[in-house]
């Protein structure tokens, strides 16, 4: 089968087999599929502003133009000794995915066919078609783990020169990983805020990347998830401390809630495991959440979440009505959600 696991992708692309010409990078990380894809590119040594060798296109003009892939595949290259068809934005393209077929089973001597691609299914007709060839490549990208996120800090440090403490790295971590464009993006911002440090602290974590509220609510949230009392009651604590508004707190349990319902709905009515759910969320969960959020689909079925939002929102017509006394109010909701979860 020509597939390779997440964990062999960059070690593929660090070699990569010549004889390949066929190459698909597809999964749920956009910014890992995009970023791999032009990294493979850059070791064609073609220019990718060169309109001769290297041609884009979008899965949806093959789709309207059957067969067009396969002919820019078989165009004789006139200014180098071979040619990039870079095909981006594809899916279930049936047009794309017969062009693929004719081009596996007849692969082009003087040209790379490079595809970009959504989370494809196992038995999506693409994926399939590139798994089942010689000469073809199907590599999947999914969201970084810890490995992954430390391996772009560790990256653009290097390129500015500069190191990190191991207490802004854990902070940094938590912000970053559901999509890598993303996060590169953060971290560059960040190198950029401490330009003439040689080193980088939690300070300056909180203050580029940092929404420290933002963090403590999501400390919040996820305290009554688990059904950690005394996180709970701590991080609650210092958020109403703080000064900060009650009402991000209920806002943000309700969108959480809004999330694992449609969520759940979507797992009962598919036959879908809850990491699967999680997987292939919209927008992505930070994969510091991921067990978290897992572990409450299996716990709160679509009644039960309706029961909470029920609640959260009960909650947020009272504090309206006596807004003195929003923390009590909030708190106390809290506190009875985090006890009366489900107990799996």
């Amino acid at each position: 089968m020509a597939q390779k696991k997440a964990h062999e992708v960059d070690g593929w692309l660090n070699r990569p087999d010549d004889k390949i010409r066929i190459i698909l990078f597809y999964g749920p990380d956009r910014g890992l599929v995009s970023e791999r894809a032009k990294l493979l590119a850059g070791k064609t040594g073609l220019s990718p502003d060169d309109p001769f060798s290297v041609v884009r296109l979008d899965a949806a003009e093959i789709e309207q133009q059957p067969g067009r892939l396969v002919d820019e595949a078989r165009m004789v290259p006139m200014f180098s000794d071979r040619r990039l068809v870079w095909v981006r934005n594809a899916g279930t393209h049936k047009a794309l995915a017969e062009d693929v077929k004719v081009l596996a089973a007849d692969p082009p001597r003087d040209a790379i066919i490079l595809i970009e691609a959504g989370d494809l299914k196992k038995g999506a007709a693409l994926r399939t078609m590139v798994e089942g060839a010689a000469a073809a490549m199907a590599l999947p990208c999914y969201a970084d783990e810890a490995k992954g996120v430390d391996a772009v800090i560790d990256q653009e440090l290097q390129k500015a020169g500069m190191t990190i403490t191991l207490e802004a790295r854990q902070a940094l971590r938590r912000s970053l990983g559901g999509d890598r464009l993303a996060s590169r993006g953060e971290v560059e911002k960040l190198v950029l805020y401490a330009q003439g440090q040689t080193q980088i602290t939690i300070e300056d974590v909180d203050l580029s990347i940092g929404d420290v509220a933002g963090l403590s609510v999501d400390e919040v949230v996820d305290a009554v998830l688990e059904g950690k009392l005394d996180v709970f009651d701590t991080s609650f604590s210092r958020l109403a401390a703080s000064g900060n508004q009650i009402f991000p707190i209920l806002s943000a349990l309700m969108r959480q809630f809004q999330t694992l319902h449609a969520m759940r709905g979507q797992m009962e009515a598919k036959g879908q495991s809850a990491s699967a759910a999680v997987a292939g969320a919209r927008p992505p969960v930070f994969f510091s959440r991921r067990r978290t959020v897992e572990n409450a689909l299996q716990r709160w079925n679509t009644d039960g979440a309706a029961r909470v939002l029920e609640r959260l929102q009960n909650a947020v017509l009272q504090t309206r009505r006596r807004p003195e006394l929003a923390e009590a109010i909030t708190r106390h909701t809290l506190l009875a959600i985090a006890l009366d979860r489900p107990r799996g």
